[in-house]
């Protein structure tokens, strides 16, 4: 046996063996210890949840208006955000009347439940209802809709009005609107005033201004109640500044899930855009001061999948130089993080846009600053005036006097004032940054008809655009939000990505489902991009060993050698048979100018095809071109169908 005393190293291990460094006293204590530090961590984080902006659940509308002593519900139906913003004004306005409101998106609540509406006293369901392309109904409105139409119910003693936003150059102007009017009457309801048309394509703004001006004076009579008389602005959010919160719980863009783009996850809506990498951005024109592009995504990976004649909706960003310039003439540090609280603490709606947040990131992501603002923000914003004659004007601006409206058709509409210009122009106008943020309406989707087809580009989308930038009556030049801040979107090879937050929103605009019916499609300048996806299927279609119709493009634009768009595709395609007829009018090649101008014997020559596929500018292609389409094609039997924008 071998001597352990003159080794340490012996004796150390012999005394490990021989006495445990931790007893069992001690384990006990170490776990004990561990568990409740464990614990503590855990419960610890639950305590201070990351904030989501989604809204509380609860679907009975009349459950909330009792709670609340509401008794007018104004519901809404909006896909730009402009009737969401119509029913909000609508619902403030009910306290000067002695009542209170509350707007409602019919998506969150029951809406089996509008039969109850007579169970609170003296009240009214409004709806601010907009149509969605040929009339349809918003997404948001849709479920409601299709309740409504399949639906018996019986809606005796319910009082109800309607005001519709639409645009009268299209087909079904205002169809949603009138349709709801008419079936809740249909179903036993008291409409207690007329029927509001409002019309993008002239005012929106005066139309709804008239309607409500009307509207409020029959509830006061119909109810047996006056007009408070208060007109004084009523705050729906407070403010809370943030001095320790952590970055890791502010907003710096999302739509809904916060970090949703640092860590993406399918499915892709409006609420969780997809971050598409841009892969092409090319300009298409080969001259002019225009510019039109040609961007290409890429949805890899995204599990998105579209169709020939969908649209894309990309979430732009405003200018810096715009955000920069509001927050040196209103004086404030545009990074304070804050958040807006709606003081209702019933309300679905917690914060006007995503909190908490910055200034900069609210004025950046989230606030529409580069449209004319409303007249109700000019009312709201009066009262910050400190010259009299300012202050006057800008109440002025949001009455319903022809003066008023005259007013604000000239100095804010016509001039293309956007609320830094009015601040520029109105220094004694220095309003709280908090509630200019309350009041701005949010930057909204802009949509592109998609000038791919899914069967030859499955993972990628093309969009084809025009720059918007011009002069205003003031000499400012005004930029599109969208378009500019696109075209600056360059494809890299620095291993960081240029990236655009999309998704896809289904359209009715289809090729037929036969491939071996013909169609004509007619298209001006960038009318031409669903027509490229159509194209493009048709061609892949043929290469399957698919027979296929007859494929006739008419296409206008202004110069052959300037913005003649996608010209060698074009042209290729009609030299492989794809296109069976290419047919181009250049209205600026001559002295005078000329549009692709069909007679009535062409027409008729023309529409014997069973299917007429048109894309058309709302405000200018000519309505009689639209109307002759329309009557021969209605005529002869087929189908005709148009995808509109304005």
């Amino acid at each position: 046996m071998a001597d352990t005393r003159a080794d340490p190293a012996a004796q150390s291990e012999l005394m490990v063996e021989d006495e445990p460094f931790f007893s069992y006293l001690d384990l006990f204590l170490f776990s004990l210890i561990a568990g409740l530090l464990v614990y503590w961590i855990i419960f610890r984080k639950k305590a201070e949840p990351i904030p989501e902006p989604q809204t509380t659940r609860e679907t009975s509308f009349i459950g909330k208006m009792k709670k609340t002593g509401k008794n007018i519900v104004v519901f809404y139906g909006s896909q730009t955000g402009t009737g969401e913003e119509f029913a909000n004004r609508l619902a403030k306005d009910a306290h000067r009347y002695g009542m209170k409101g509350m707007a409602a998106d019919p998506e969150e609540y029951d809406m089996s439940e509008l039969s109850r509406l007579t169970e609170i006293e003296n009240s009214i369901a409004i709806f601010c209802l907009a149509t969605y392309g040929e009339g349809d109904p918003t997404d948001n409105a849709q479920d409601f809709y299709d309740w409504l139409q399949e639906g018996d119910a019986d809606f005796s003693g319910v009082k109800y009005t309607v005001f519709a936003l639409g645009n009268k150059t299209y087909e079904h102007y205002n169809a949603m609107g009138k349709y709801v009017d008419k079936r809740l009457a249909e179903l036993g309801a008291q409409r207690i005033f007329d029927l509001g048309m409002g019309d993008d394509d002239g005012n929106l703004e005066e139309d709804f201004v008239s309607w409500r001006e009307q509207f409020w004076p029959a509830v006061c009579e119909h109810f047996g109640v006056e007009a408070t008389g208060e007109e004084s602005s009523i705050r729906q959010y407070e403010l809370k500044v943030h001095s320790d919160l952590n970055m890791n719980k502010i907003y710096t863009g999302e739509l809904g899930r916060l970090m949703s783009f640092e860590n993406q996850k399918p499915p892709f809506d409006s609420k969780n855009p997809f971050l598409a990498a841009v892969t092409v951005n090319r300009k298409l024109n080969k001259a002019g001061d225009r510019h039109l592009m040609h961007l290409e995504l890429d949805i890899t990976g995204s599990k998105i999948r579209y169709e020939s004649g969908d649209h894309v909706a990309v979430y732009p960003i405003n200018d810096s130089v715009i955000v920069n310039q509001i927050g040196d003439l209103l004086g404030v540090d545009l990074d304070m993080v804050i958040s807006l609280n709606n003081l209702d603490e019933e309300s679905n709606k917690k914060h006007p846009f995503p909190c908490p947040s910055t200034y900069r990131t609210a004025l950046t992501h989230y606030l529409d600053i580069t449209n004319p603002p409303r007249t109700n923000v000019l009312y709201e914003l009066a009262q910050y005036a400190t010259e009299p004659k300012d202050q006057e004007n800008m109440r002025k601006m949001a009455s319903s006097s022809p003066e008023g409206k005259a007013l604000y058709q000239s100095w804010v509409l016509d001039s293309c004032r956007n609320i830094l210009a009015i601040l520029e122009d109105l220094p004694s106008l220095r309003p709280p940054i908090d509630h200019l943020c309350e009041l701005l309406p949010r930057l909204q989707a802009r949509y592109y008809s998609i000038a791919s087809s899914s069967k030859v580009h499955p993972n990628s989308i093309h969009i084809c655009a025009v720059v918007v930038e011009y002069e205003t009556k003031t000499g400012r030049v005004n930029k599109g939000v969208a378009t500019n801040w696109l075209k600056n979107k360059m494809p890299t090879d620095n291993g960081h990505k240029t990236t655009v937050p999309m998704y896809i929103r289904k359209s009715q605009f289809r090729l037929p489902f036969k491939s071996t019916n013909p169609v004509i499609m007619v298209g001006p300048g960038t009318g031409i991009a669903p027509f490229m996806g159509f194209v493009q299927e048709r061609g892949w279609l043929k290469e399957q060993g698919k027979d296929v119709g007859d494929t006739v493009l008419y296409y206008g634009c202004r110069y052959k050698n300037e913005d003649f768009l996608y010209q060698e595709d074009l042209e290729e395609f009609e030299k492989t048979g794809v296109l069976t007829a290419l047919n181009v009018a250049f209205s600026r090649d001559q002295a005078e100018k000329v549009a692709l101008i069909l007679d009535r014997a062409s027409l008729l020559t023309i529409l014997t095809l069973p299917v007429i596929l048109l894309r058309r500018d709302a405000r200018n292609m000519a309505r009689d071109v639209q109307n002759a389409f329309y009557e021969i094609a209605e005529e002869l039997g087929g189908r005709y169908s148009q995808d509109v924008w304005s």
